[in-house]
């Protein structure tokens, strides 16, 4: 949703007028845990996400200001994005998501150890991965 449209002054509403679609989520996501920043990246994660939808989820973000794109360090041709304080600062938030998931799904075995790890102190994991998404 296009900056400053919103449906209520509901904070869980215009918050998922922001980022509460699947393929948003998706992209934070892969931004944040799975080192992803171009958009190639994207178009290979696992669930498939269409080209035309990818460049207007990604266009989104960044006019919502939750990523922001550079130019690429080895490509002229590629873009890389980042997310930005805003959209770090939806760490937490994703990991209660993790959390809520292992209590009801079967997650992938290294994704499990990962968030047992992580789970132990919870902070710690929080301000060690802010710090790492600053860089």
């Amino acid at each position: 949703m296009s900056v400053g449209k919103k449906r209520s002054d509901c904070p869980i509403s215009c918050s998922l007028d922001i980022w509460g679609d699947k393929w948003s989520l998706l992209i934070i996501r892969d931004i944040m845990f799975n080192k992803k920043g171009t958009y190639g990246d994207f178009l290979k994660s696992d669930e498939g996400i269409a080209t035309n939808i990818l460049a207007s989820r990604l266009q989104s973000l960044e006019e919502n200001g939750l990523i922001e794109k550079s130019d690429h360090p080895d490509s002229k041709a590629k873009v890389l994005y980042r997310l930005t304080q805003k959209g770090i600062d939806l760490l937490p938030v994703f990991f209660e998501i993790y959390i809520w998931a292992e209590k009801y799904f079967d997650i992938p075995k290294e994704i499990k150890a990962a968030l047992k790890e992580a789970k132990k102190d919870k902070e710690s994991f929080i301000r060690s991965k802010v710090k790492e998404l600053r860089k």
